[in-house]
C-alpha cells in the first residue's frame, strides 16, 4: 500500500534566523515538508502551488500582520488550519480572535520547538497528521 504524500506546514516569520532554526528543528523531527518564508506575499503565492495543511505564522511582521495574512490565506486556501506565534502577549491579551479564519491556537514566544511540533500534530486538519521521525 502506497503512503500518501505528506502535506506541508507553511512557516512564516519575518526574522530569518528564527525561521531557519525552527524549520530545521521541525524538519529534523516531523515527517512532513516545512516550507519557510519571511515575506507574507511570497507565502501567500506559495499556497496556490503547494499542498499546505497548516500555517504557522508570526503575528507582528512589517508588511502584513499575522491576522491579515490568515484572512488572505483562508481566501486562497479555505481548508488550511493555523497556529499564530507572537512575542506581543500584552498587545493581543483579551482580543477575541474567533473571527480569524482557520486559527486553532496562539503560542507565545519564546516557544520550545517540541511544543510547536506537538501543537502542529494536534491541530492538523485531516486524519493524516505528521508523525515523529524515528517512530513507527
Amino acid at each position: 500500500m502506497d503512503t500518501p504524500t505528506p502535506r506541508a506546514v507553511l512557516f512564516l516569520d519575518d526574522e530569518q534566523s528564527y525561521v531557519d532554526l525552527m524549520t530545521q528543528l521541525l524538519s529534523d523531527n516531523l515527517n512532513c515538508p516545512i516550507l519557510a518564508y519571511t515575506r507574507p506575499q511570497e507565502a501567500l503565492a506559495a499556497l496556490s502551488r503547494q499542498d499546505v495543511a497548516l500555517i504557522v505564522t508570526d503575528y507582528s511582521m512589517p508588511a502584513m500582520n499575522g491576522i491579515d495574512f490568515l484572512v488572505r490565506a483562508h481566501a486562497a486556501c479555505p481548508q488550511v488550519a493555523a497556529i499564530m506565534i507572537t512575542g506581543h502577549q500584552i498587545e493581543l491579551a483579551g482580543q477575541d480572535l474567533s473571527h480569524v479564519p482557520g486559527l486553532r491556537e496562539m503560542l507565545f514566544k519564546p516557544i520550545r520547538w517540541r511544543l510547536l511540533a506537538e501543537t502542529i500534530i494536534r491541530h492538523w486538519p485531516d486524519g493524516n497528521p505528521p508523525r515523529w521521525k524515528g517512530t513507527t
